[in-house]
């Protein structure tokens, strides 16, 4: 997911050696949380960085506050792991391609973090268990494996029968996770090699 930050931002970035496509971790120094995001516009008021709520969350951040902005250069994920926060998720009829297509508008994931995508004019929410090669990737431009822990509060369905359990042969109705694995892909965007220490405190609000 991206931010927007003031034009100021991109100024003192462009006098500095920057790595593309910008990246940047976002840390609430009063909480010790963390996160990750790329950059949409430089459009926002000055002293202002606008975030999605659910990022605000993730930071333990309340409108105003004030959040620390620092460039950083992440590995290109190769894996990642999520747990729907609510069994709802199962709703959905292809959660594979609603996943693939709702992590097209974001750059990075961090381990932990809390993600919202928004299907059939739903919110729906999905913790970041793992990724791969580090607690904090990129995923611009990246081939993907993605797997599903069971969804948060979801109950296996009872076996009606003892005998049922002995026809149903190798398969394996045990669990969620894994299920739906699959790879994703999402759109290319140019790409730099160069280095930039930047350290920027702005307002966060919604």
């Amino acid at each position: 997911m991206t931010v927007i930050m003031p034009p100021s931002a991109l100024d003192q970035l462009s006098r500095l050696n920057i790595t593309y496509p910008m990246l940047f971790k976002l840390t609430n120094k009063n909480s010790d949380r963390m996160t990750h995001c790329g950059v949409l516009e430089f459009v926002a008021d000055e002293g202002i960085c606008y975030l999605p709520h659910w990022m605000m969350q993730n930071l333990l951040l309340e409108e105003g506050g004030l959040v620390q902005v620092e460039s950083v250069n992440l590995q290109v994920a190769t894996y990642s792991k999520f747990q729907p926060q609510s069994p709802d998720f199962l709703d959905i009829t292809n959660p594979k391609a609603v996943l693939e297509n709702a992590l097209r508008n974001f750059a990075c994931l961090t381990t932990g973090d809390v993600i919202a995508i928004n299907y059939n004019e739903k919110i729906y929410e999905l913790r970041v268990m793992e990724t791969k090669p580090d607690k904090a990737v990129s995923i611009i431009e990246c081939d993907m494996n993605v797997d599903f822990d069971a969804p948060l509060g979801y109950k296996e369905p009872e076996r009606q029968a003892q005998h049922e359990e002995s026809t149903e042969g190798e398969a394996d109705h045990s669990g969620y996770a894994g299920e739906l694995g699959f790879r994703v892909s999402t759109r290319p965007r140019v790409s730099l090699t160069v280095l930039l220490p930047c350290h920027l405190l702005l307002a966060a609000t919604l």
